[in-house]
């Protein structure tokens, strides 16, 4: 087994570092700059039951140290991408995680029994930080109860890895990552974006069409890497960490804040090959001092 193998669960996975959804396309748009199949894995955009367009522009907008993005969650839906993106994925032995959200547990259950025909998908992401149309539009992330029954549903209706994306905004994150943990959650992801606002004051107009947008980049870590520490020692199953990761340094904090694994994600906008760089820096810091990368996980916690 190499030394940057790390085990999710039932999956074990080549290294620790993955990319996050939205911020990585389908993996095949960097073919280019590396081959995606060294990472661990990649999570795939977001896949809904049918394809979506999206927000109108403007999308995406700058701020310090960071980034907001309304892109909607436009994707080419779930059909499409086990028609036209899975089968290179698989040729080309990368790791996928399918980052999946709907607006109803039917729909939840729906994509995932699509995707359990396929063979190339290594793991479902549940993406809960959606309204839940059943519910009077509550987020299924902000509520244990609703975020456990997606979960319990979906364990229910797939054999695959099931990991759960938490939604920053909840209340009682832990409490959340907890019921799902409960409803058979393989492993908690976190965090997802938090809501955030930018205001063009030269021409005195909201910067966003959508008015607010999720916010992430380096200026988020922090509050992370906060909720990655109370997670890890909440929950028994593993903790991937995401938010503002773009150097080795980062990604070696969250582990030793009890991170088994981490997610690279707005990196990838100003730098094509973060992910990448990530890594080598990553297998350079466990040769120089002759350890395991599961050292690292969970050093910091004494």
């Amino acid at each position: 087994m190499s030394a940057l193998a790390v085990s999710i669960g039932t999956l074990e996975l080549k290294n620790p570092i993955l990319t996050a959804s939205g911020c990585f396309g389908y993996g095949l748009e960097y073919d280019e700059f590396y081959d995606v199949a060294e990472l661990g894995g990649i999570c795939t955009k977001g896949l809904s039951l049918n394809p979506r367009a999206g927000n109108p522009p403007e999308r995406i907008c700058e701020t310090p140290a960071g980034m907001l993005n309304a892109i909607g969650l436009a994707n080419v839906g779930v059909e499409a991408f086990c028609r036209e993106k899975l089968p290179i994925l698989r040729e080309r032995g990368v790791t996928v995680v399918a980052n999946i959200f709907a607006s109803s547990v039917a729909d939840f259950v729906t994509i995932t029994e699509r995707l359990n025909r396929e063979t190339g998908v290594a793991a479902i992401e549940l993406n809960v930080s959606c309204p839940n149309v059943t519910e009077g539009g509550i987020e299924f992330g902000k509520d244990a109860r609703m975020c456990g029954e997606v979960t319990r549903a979906v364990r229910a209706a797939t054999k695959l890895p099931v990991w759960v994306k938490m939604s920053p905004e909840a209340g009682n994150i832990v409490a959340v990552a907890k019921a799902c943990e409960d409803a058979g959650a393989d492993a908690i992801t976190a965090i997802n974006t938090i809501r955030g606002m930018s205001i063009d004051i030269e021409q005195m107009k909201l910067r966003l069409a959508n008015r607010t947008g999720g916010f992430s980049g380096p200026a988020l870590r922090p509050i992370a890497l906060r909720i990655v520490w109370e997670i890890a020692g909440a929950v028994s199953i593993p903790v991937i960490a995401i938010g503002g990761i773009s150097t080795t340094r980062d990604a070696i904090e969250f582990m030793a804040a009890g991170a088994t694994a981490v997610q690279v994600g707005t990196a990838n906008f100003a730098d094509p090959s973060a992910a990448k760089r990530v890594l080598d820096g990553l297998r350079a810091h466990c040769e120089k001092r002759s350890i395991d990368v599961k050292a690292l996980i969970g050093a910091a916690r004494g």
